[in-house]
């Protein structure tokens, strides 16, 4: 196997981690050694399509299909110590690159590290919502309460049971100001009618800033 892996001329291996036994054995560490092939192994499933896009090469199930041109091209492949006893692994001058970028998050513990994930999952959200569709809105309760005051007054010109449920509808979107208000420790009844006043006002980017602990024109 490892013979065949040479052959192609690869000098780095990634290995992706089994989850039934081990992918590797120390036997065969040793001869990928002597063949002066660097391993990287228990890479996660979940990360395999990723560094394929990047290296711009493709994953291979097989040994048999192990070929030349299904291997990416890159100057350097180097681990480096992060200080705190933490490696990692860094590809660098990949020859054809993947459209994708690498963001390595440290934190003290799993915790912080899944917080700052999401939050840079939710920024990602937001530009690719932007590039798909360049429209913004306020955020903060704005767009909600603003549906709310229109949606009311539209009820109060409809007749029976669609002027009911228009109402209904028009009163559930205020839970979410209100919610926002009661999350940030605010007084929510004070914040979300006075938001309700200006928006009445005709200041539809009215929304509830929960640093400042007040409504403000975003």
């Amino acid at each position: 196997m490892i013979k065949n892996v040479k052959a192609t001329g690869c000098n780095v291996l990634l290995i992706q981690k089994s989850i039934l036994r081990d992918a590797v054995t120390d036997l065969s560490l040793h001869y990928l050694a002597k063949a002066k092939i660097v391993v990287v192994k228990d890479v996660e499933r979940d990360d395999i399509e990723f560094i394929t896009k990047t290296l711009n090469c493709l994953p291979i199930a097989n040994i048999e299909h192990f070929h030349e041109e299904k291997l990416g091209r890159a100057d350097c492949v180097e681990e480096v110590s992060l200080g705190d006893g933490g490696k990692i692994v860094k590809i660098l001058g990949i020859k054809d690159m993947g459209r994708t970028t690498t963001v390595l998050v440290r934190g003290l513990n799993q915790l912080v590290l899944d917080e700052a994930e999401r939050s840079l999952h939710d920024a990602l959200c937001v530009i690719r919502c932007l590039v798909n569709k360049k429209f913004l809105i306020a955020g903060g309760g704005a767009p909600e309460i603003e549906l709310s005051r229109q949606l009311g007054a539209w009820a109060k010109v409809l007749q029976g049971m669609e002027s009911y449920y228009i109402r209904s509808f028009a009163e559930a979107l205020e839970v979410i100001p209100y919610t926002l208000a009661e999350n940030a420790g605010l007084n929510p009844i004070a914040i979300a009618t006075e938001l309700r006043n200006r928006h009445t006002q005709g200041e539809i980017n009215a929304e509830i800033n929960v640093r400042k602990g007040q409504t403000i024109n975003i």
